[in-house]
């Protein structure tokens, strides 16, 4: 297929809707916060954890608020220079556990800590 590279990423095919941008903002201001000039999440993963935590236990979208956070974790990781080796199955179960048990985002921090790997050389 023109446009198509060859790994695939699964999409929905109608995305879901935004309900509460103020959300989105939230996970945007709580993961970069700092109080007295020091950051409140000093490193990557602490984050990475902030966003997802947020974008999970509090939605911002009409469905698949677990999948996104998982994937905006994973992407700001990435983003971040991390190399990320989560697989799908951990990041799914993470973030089950977040919505359905109410993990605290240091619980989500040690967690996510595991998804990457240092980079060889």
């Amino acid at each position: 297929m023109r446009g198509c590279s060859q790994t695939q990423v699964w999409a929905p095919a109608i995305a879901p809707d935004v309900l509460d941008f103020g959300t989105l903002q939230a996970a945007v201001a709580r993961h970069a916060d700092k109080v007295m000039d020091r950051p409140v999440y000093a490193q990557i993963h602490h984050r990475a954890a902030a966003l997802m935590h947020q974008l999970i236990r509090v939605p911002a979208l009409e469905y698949a608020n677990e999948l996104f956070g998982a994937i905006v974790a994973a992407a700001y990781l990435s983003a971040s220079g991390a190399m990320v080796t989560v697989d799908h199955k951990q990041a799914a179960d993470l973030a089950e556990r977040i919505a359905r048990d109410g993990l605290d985002v240091r619980e989500v921090a040690d967690e996510i800590k595991g998804w990457t790997s240092r980079p060889q050389g």
